[in-house]
């Protein structure tokens, strides 16, 4: 029986790595949900009913830690001791930086909601380049320090694709 301090891989039974089955974590959560809602409980008073609170709530933020590839990597590289203090540690390859501002550039410049969609879908790419190289650091190479690397990098990315969905949905409303 798993415990509330487990941690997530442990509470849904799934190996401690970066590649998971979707559908297996999905059914699970739903099988742990099922074991543990408060209503089950209702006949055993408010102290259960409590505790099964506790659990759906531990569940639910597990699930969405682990359905999340980028969460899911952050919270491997703390597991393995390498924290991401992504607010102390911000320093990046001059590459990558160079990139942002291109991509910066692009954004400020897109006129219309085609150019600015354009812009997203090469972001998109990135993005999922840059997942599927964080994956293969943390399954294979085990390479916890340079995946902590990339999850700080890929943060900057989500930020920037969500600056664009902004812009694209200020296009939308006009």
């Amino acid at each position: 029986m798993p415990q509330l301090t487990d941690n997530d891989f442990v509470l849904f039974g799934l190996p401690e790595q970066h590649g998971l089955d979707r559908a297996a974590l999905d059914e699970r959560r739903r099988s742990l949900q099922a074991q543990v809602h408060p209503d089950r409980f209702a006949a055993e008073g408010a102290a259960a009913q409590r505790l099964a609170m506790q659990w759906a709530v531990r569940v639910n933020e597990a699930h969405a830690r682990l359905k999340d590839p980028l969460k899911r990597a952050a919270y491997l590289c703390e597991l393995r001791g390498v924290p991401i203090d992504a607010e102390r540690n911000t320093a990046m390859p001059a590459a990558f930086l160079a990139r942002q501002m291109q991509w910066r550039e692009a954004l400020d410049d897109a006129d219309g909601a085609a150019a600015v969609q354009a812009l997203d879908d090469a972001v998109a790419r990135d993005e999922r380049a840059g997942l599927a190289q964080l994956a293969q650091l943390l399954d294979e190479a085990g390479d916890t320090t340079a995946a902590a690397a990339q999850v700080r990098a890929l943060m900057f990315v989500a930020r920037f694709r969500e600056d664009i969905a902004r812009r694209l949905e200020a296009l939308d409303a006009h």
